[in-house]
């Protein structure tokens, strides 16, 4: 440049530079860690974005329990995520995917000491807090780490307990004891829980009859602003149900309630005794999921007349019976509970009965039912006749999914059946329904 000359701007600034806060947020809110700690050093504007409490709300850390390289840093990073980043959490999940043996827990216990210590200190607004699936009574957790994971554990919820709105320890797989410790922090030094969403379904081991313990039944008592409870039938009793009218009455809206072959469930549960928790929480539904709990004895004991079923989910995992047959349950148990129904899954080996009249039966019958799957050796044409009945205003589904099995390895007969019944109702089905569904060889 030559003294005359006009000295030389510089080229007009990115977009970037000039992007709203609110447009930089959502696109750091997009990238990983990795990527945002690379813009962060951009410049002083991005570093400033990286420590926005919006992007580190919520976090779900996953720890892999088979030995890797890949994950070899999996322990190291979720702490340092947490020293830096704690203070702004609200929702955290954490998850432990099938421990390989005893190195591998040592670590995760440890790697949570320090995590939970550090997000004690530092975090006064986590709302919700999800550890799923660690399944503690497995050998491969020794009695020493198991017990220092659940004393850090309860250390943490002592603090956090006045903050925590949700808690979901489902499949923690502990003792009665141990399991009651735990749940007991949350009311530390207060006498009562403020967590409005529980979740301790496979909470306790299997074979427990945690029904007939009065440790649970008092642990229990503590929470008093239970909008929803998720838990096994093995600790459904009386006293619980009593205690639930008592202290939750006005805040309860949802049970959802797992029925296990292996868990004790031939507890006596007077009908009176739902019939006063349906009257004390009249907002009350209920939720069954049973596996492998499938003979109508057994269901007619659990599923009594007096309790305000919304949905039932009946699954044999395969497994077939030449001696069970499932029209009692179709025809005499379910339509008990016509008037509230709204959701029904099946999954179960018919193979030694046709039940394609029944199941439709029970379709019209209940006129709230919104939901309806089905894995079953069904008729192809069954499906036809629920689409039929849909078309006449006989029912009102809004989802239809049905795998139909068969005995056969090709299934190009059912195939071209089902295309021609989707031809057949195109219409309906685009306007009305999520639908799915198929044939599958079932060898």
């Amino acid at each position: 440049m030559d003294e005359e000359s006009e000295p030389i701007q510089p080229q007009d600034q990115s977009c970037w530079a000039t992007l709203p806060d609110v447009c930089l947020r959502r696109v750091f809110w997009w990238l990983g860690d990795r990527d945002r700690s690379r813009a962060a050093l951009v410049c002083r504007k991005w570093n400033q974005m990286m420590y926005s409490a919006d992007l580190w709300r919520y976090r779900t850390i996953t720890f892999s329990g088979r030995p890797s390289r890949v994950h070899a840093s999996e322990f190291e990073s979720a702490l340092w995520y947490v020293k830096k980043f704690g203070r702004y959490l609200e929702h955290l999940e954490i998850k432990f995917l099938n421990p390989y043996n005893a190195v591998l827990t040592k670590k995760f216990q440890v790697t949570m000491r320090g995590l939970l210590s550090c997000l004690g200190k530092s975090n006064n607004r986590l709302k919700s807090l999800s550890i799923q699936h660690l399944e503690l009574d497995r050998l491969v957790w020794r009695n020493s780490i198991r017990s220092s994971l659940i004393k850090s554990l309860s250390f943490f919820l002592k603090k956090m307990g006045k903050h925590l709105d949700y808690l979901s320890l489902k499949g923690a797989r502990l003792t009665v004891e141990q399991g009651c410790h735990v749940l007991n922090s949350l009311s530390y030094l207060r006498n009562e829980s403020i967590a409005s969403e529980l979740n301790i379904e496979d909470y306790f081991s299997h074979h427990l009859a945690v029904y007939s313990s009065p440790q649970f039944n008092k642990t229990m008592a503590m929470f008093h602003n239970l909008v929803s409870l998720t838990l096994n039938y093995n600790c459904i009793s009386d006293e619980l149900l009593e205690n639930l009218g008592e202290n939750n009455a006005s805040t309860l809206w949802t049970m959802n309630i797992k029925c296990h072959i292996h868990d004790p469930h031939g507890q006596v549960v007077w009908g009176m005794s739902w019939a006063k928790l349906a009257r004390q929480a009249n907002n009350l539904k209920v939720n069954f999921f049973f596996e492998r709990v499938m003979k109508y004895e057994r269901l007619a004991r659990i599923l009594l007349q007096e309790i305000p079923v919304r949905s039932i989910s009946l699954r044999s995992c395969y497994f077939s019976d030449p001696d069970w047959s499932m029209r009692p349950t179709l025809m005499d148990l379910l339509p008990t509970f016509r008037h509230t129904l709204q959701k029904l899954i099946f999954e179960f080996n018919n193979n030694h009965e046709s039940l394609d009249e029944e199941l439709h039966l029970l379709i019209l019958n209940c006129r709230k039912l919104f939901y309806f799957k089905i894995w079953a050796f069904l008729d192809v044409r069954f499906v036809e006749r629920i689409l039929k009945s849909q078309e006449e205003g006989q029912c009102a589904l809004r989802t239809l999914k049905v795998r139909i099995y068969t005995n056969r390895y090709e299934t190009n007969e059912e195939d071209r059946t089902l295309r021609e019944i989707y031809r057949k109702y195109r219409k309906l089905i685009d306007s009305e329904l999520n639908y799915f569904v198929i044939a599958y060889p079932m060898m």
